[in-house]
């Protein structure tokens, strides 16, 4: 029992801290994401739109895959830092793409359109996977 205890005494910090960073790299991410979107997201969510909620639910997890894997894969706190903030720069840059693929974005989400969000949102979770894998090697 007192292996076990050592271990946790000691692995427990740790976790906690890489937990954290992990968090703290989500929320930037997220705030970095309705910071460069052309529609704001909280306050249509507020409103009721269901495509906004949508794509705000959608990025959310999108982000949170890539950072999953760097958390789960990476040894060391810093490590989680720099390749987290890679994940991140990846997740919205596969926005930036996606949103000028799909013409009108701005105003699909406004108006409510479901189907436009979650092509956005499938196409966020394709390159969140493939991010995820990249980032496990």
């Amino acid at each position: 029992m007192d292996v076990i205890l050592d271990t946790l005494r000691a692995g427990l910090p740790v976790l906690i801290l890489q937990f954290a960073v992990t968090l703290l790299l989500l929320a930037l991410g997220v705030v970095a994401y309705m910071a460069i979107t052309p529609f704001h997201e909280m306050r249509l969510v507020r409103e009721g739109n269901l495509a906004a909620g949508i794509v705000l639910a959608g990025t959310t997890v999108s982000l949170a895959i890539p950072l999953a894997a760097t958390l789960a894969t990476s040894a060391f706190t810093l490590d989680i830092l720099i390749w987290g903030l890679v994940a991140v720069i990846v997740q919205l840059l596969a926005f930036a793409v996606a949103s000028a693929l799909i013409r009108g974005l701005r105003g699909m989400i406004e108006a409510g359109n479901v189907a436009a969000a979650w092509v956005l949102v499938g196409m966020q979770f394709a390159v969140a996977l493939l991010n995820a894998g990249a980032m496990a090697g």
